[in-house]
């Protein structure tokens, strides 16, 4: 085998391995398996990804680009926090960007844009909350049906930068969701229920299925004004779920919680 040859299988034996850790990082992040604020120890992930030093590096690097790790002087990475006033900015830009893509979807979008709404619809629907079952199952199945939904509902949009902004808010916001929103449903499914029944309240109004139901109904209908209405104000269900949470100790049960499985069994 020329050398070249060999360099270049080396070359991509090391991409492979980069894209595998990335992916793998990328979806503990999200789904907050990887709690935020969490050190990343290069020697720990070795040994729970199975990867070596030269990947796991490459693969931090990128999700410091995306803002989902942050590197630390002379202590190397974390994971990314959150925070109540990065929820409110995210659900700012959300509005900015999704909304005239949702608009623009309504105005283009003919029969197949249709079909793809009503059949993710259905698939949400199908789905427990995680009010009903918080165990991890459940909640990933949820939370990729909902992201599947409303990427529908904007799948005409023709816009690529608006998408790919989209795309990175919708990402952030998933593990604001989860860390911020889920709070009341670890602390019930943890036993402590005493005053959180208004959460539990406000977090089930906010995944019920009747509010994508009227928002697909009045999208399907070409109804723009009230689509946007009903969409704008879907977009602040997570964080009226959050401030019926801030007491002060829903981020500490989180923490000691670690994930919605350690707590749901």
């Amino acid at each position: 085998m020329a050398e070249n040859e060999w360099i270049a299988m080396q070359d991509q034996k090391n991409s492979t391995k980069t894209e595998a850790a990335y992916q793998l990082l990328r979806r503990d992040i999200l789904t907050t398996r990887l709690m935020p604020g969490a050190p990343l120890k290069l020697s720990a992930l070795r040994g729970t990804y199975g990867v070596g030093w030269t990947p796991l590096r490459e693969a931090l690097s990128r999700l410091e680009a995306e803002r989902l790790v942050t590197a630390i002087s002379n202590r190397g990475f974390a994971v990314a926090p959150v925070s109540r006033a990065e929820l409110e900015d995210l659900a700012r830009a959300r509005m900015v960007v999704e909304i005239p893509l949702f608009q623009e979807s309504m105005e283009k979008g003919g029969r197949e844009w249709e079909d793809a709404v009503v059949t993710a619809h259905y698939r949400l629907a199908r789905c427990k909350t995680a009010v009903d079952d918080p165990s991890d199952d459940a909640v990933d199945q949820w939370d990729e049906n909902h992201e599947a939904f409303h990427a529908a509902l904007l799948s005409a949009a023709t816009s690529s930068w608006l998408l790919r902004f989209r795309s990175t808010i919708s990402d952030q916001l998933r593990r604001h969701h989860r860390f911020l929103g889920l709070a009341p449903t670890l602390r019930a499914a943890a036993g402590l229920k005493d005053g959180y029944e208004e959460a539990m309240d406000a977090l089930r109004e906010a995944m019920a299925i009747e509010h994508h139901t009227a928002i697909m109904e009045a999208a399907l209908d070409r109804d723009i004004e009230r689509a946007k209405a009903l969409m704008t104000a879907h977009i602040g269900y997570t964080l009226h779920v959050y401030v019926h949470t801030e007491d002060g100790d829903a981020n500490k049960d989180v923490a000691r919680a670690g994930s919605l499985k350690a707590v749901a069994g």
